[in-house]
């Protein structure tokens, strides 16, 4: 059969229109109490979908992320208001009362993730050279780079990797697959242990009184903090948001060309890129905005805010997916799994020499490879009231993540030359 010239829906206006009903269908649907959904969404994960639905309507003809502009509007303008909206909200000083232990878990993990990028590739490519076959945008080490960007930070660092290093589409397509696979398998086996977590705390002879506490004190937070947003509440949130995001335009426009002329040698680093400046203005000055008194700001939704304009973002990035490419390349499954391996050994051995509870690990884990998305449930598995420290591991996930991922995508592009 002769293929369709074009999408069935070409219009943005339309193919937006679509996008946003499909992610109120996700979302509503994931808090229905329907057994049917239950059930399903006990298997599904939401992101999954938000990713794979908007895949699904491009891999059969219905819409097409590559003749539609709605990606690159996301990308520049709601991810940096995202990544603001983000990072304004990390508490330092909270972060620091969960204790030594916690951040150093949390902090295990980020390392266990940049480093384990190139182990993996490593290992792999030892094993197939054909792994290196690629050239360009296809070049393996650009798509690893986007699942260090999720599992250090989430898909808004993820997206940053993936502008800034340049993956194709048909590559990040895969790594989509690789990533919710086996960042998923990795979250049911926190979540199976979190039922039960005596028997490893047994086994790293950890004390998990503090927790206790720590559940205490969160809730006292929670109470102190939390508050209804009003009209202008909002407006603040996303003049902050998108305000930031235009100073990150504004000084990117200058940056960019001043190092691509000045200092060309630097270009190999993404210097030179619009984009790239765009992220790092956009992460520093939201985390500079969270020593000030518009921290005060995620009391009334600035995180949740910026969770929307992200699953935008993650909804025009799944447009951007053929299916029909994902199993093309079934070695980078290898390379997840020996990838999260290599995290899961050094945080687990990291634990047993500090004697970390199990709680530190696991949340510590998963701040780093779920995010926010899925943190909160990890620790809302050993006990509901601390659903909030997975938020806060995530929220500084956020602010590293572009960072460490940057750093992880820099050495796999060393080992492929």
């Amino acid at each position: 059969m002769e293929e369709s010239s074009g999408p069935l829906l070409s219009n943005d206006a339309v193919v937006f229109g679509l996008l946003m009903v499909t992610l109120a269908f996700v979302f509503a649907s994931s808090a229905s109490k329907h057994p049917f959904w239950v059930k399903f969404y006990t298997y599904v994960p939401t992101v999954l979908l938000c990713y794979f639905i908007p895949a699904i309507f491009n891999s059969i003809g219905l819409i097409s992320g590559e003749s539609s502009s709605l990606y690159k509007v996301a990308s520049r303008y709601l991810l940096p208001a995202s990544l603001v909206l983000f990072t304004i909200s990390v508490d330092l000083k909270g972060i620091l009362r969960l204790g030594p232990k916690a951040l150093t878990m949390f902090l295990t993990g980020t390392v266990g993730i940049v480093l384990g990028g190139p182990v993996a590739m490593l290992f792999v490519g030892w094993i197939h050279p054909d792994l290196y076959a690629g050239t360009g945008p296809d070049e393996i080490w650009r798509g690893l780079s986007t699942i260090a960007g999720s599992w250090i930070g989430g898909g808004a660092n993820q997206t940053a990797m993936l502008e800034v290093f340049g993956a194709s589409p048909a590559l990040f397509g895969q790594m989509i697959a690789v990533d919710v696979l086996v960042a998923n398998f990795w979250m049911a086996v926190l979540l199976y242990w979190a039922a039960k977590p005596e028997k490893i705390d047994k086994f790293l002879k950890a004390d998990s009184s503090a927790i206790y506490s720590l559940r205490d004190r969160i809730e006292k937070i929670r109470a102190a903090t939390s508050a209804i947003p009003t009209l202008k509440d909002t407006l603040l949130i996303l003049g902050f948001g998108f305000g930031v995001t235009g100073l990150s335009h504004f000084f990117a426009d200058f940056l960019a060309p001043w190092f691509e002329i000045n200092l060309p040698g630097l270009n190999q680093y993404s210097f030179n890129s619009a984009f790239f400046w765009i992220v790092v203005i956009a992460t520093t000055l939201g985390l500079a905005l969270s020593f000030t008194k518009a921290r005060n700001l995620e009391g009334v939704g600035a995180s949740r805010l910026g969770s929307v304009l992200l699953y935008v973002l993650v909804a025009t990035i799944g447009m951007q997916m053929d299916l029909r490419a994902i199993l093309d390349n079934p070695i980078l499954f290898l390379i997840g799994f020996i990838w999260i391996l290599f995290h899961v050994s050094l945080i687990l051995l990291v634990a047993w020499l500090i004697k970390a509870p199990f709680f530190y690990v696991a949340v510590g884990s998963q701040a780093n490879v779920g995010g926010a998305a899925s943190a909160p449930i990890v620790a809302s598995a050993f006990d509901p009231s601390l659903a909030s420290v997975g938020v806060l591991l995530a929220v500084l996930g956020y602010a590293l993540g572009t960072y460490g991922a940057y750093l992880s995508g820099l050495m796999m592009q060393w080992l492929s030359t």
